[in-house]
């Protein structure tokens, strides 16, 4: 038997037919890969925003300790 160097042909291959691939997919960069960007994207922003609360409170302290330096 022939083995195909081509995988959207896979001549001998057991198993029945395979599902073509595109590019991106044989890459691993198919569907499930949004998902996770996704995700990624989701703890980004959420990391984003306890860094920006964390320095507003910091900040505010800043100003409250200037505040009674001041007096």
């Amino acid at each position: 038997m022939t083995d195909s160097k081509n995988i959207n042909n896979p001549v001998g291959q057991g198993g029945g037919q395979r599902k073509r691939l595109s590019r991106a997919e044989r890459q691993n960069n198919g569907p499930h890969r949004n998902r996770d960007r996704q995700g990624a994207a989701e703890q980004k922003a959420e990391l984003v925003r306890k860094m920006r609360e964390k320095a507003r409170a910091a900040e505010g302290a800043g100003q409250a300790g200037e505040d009674t330096a001041q007096s």
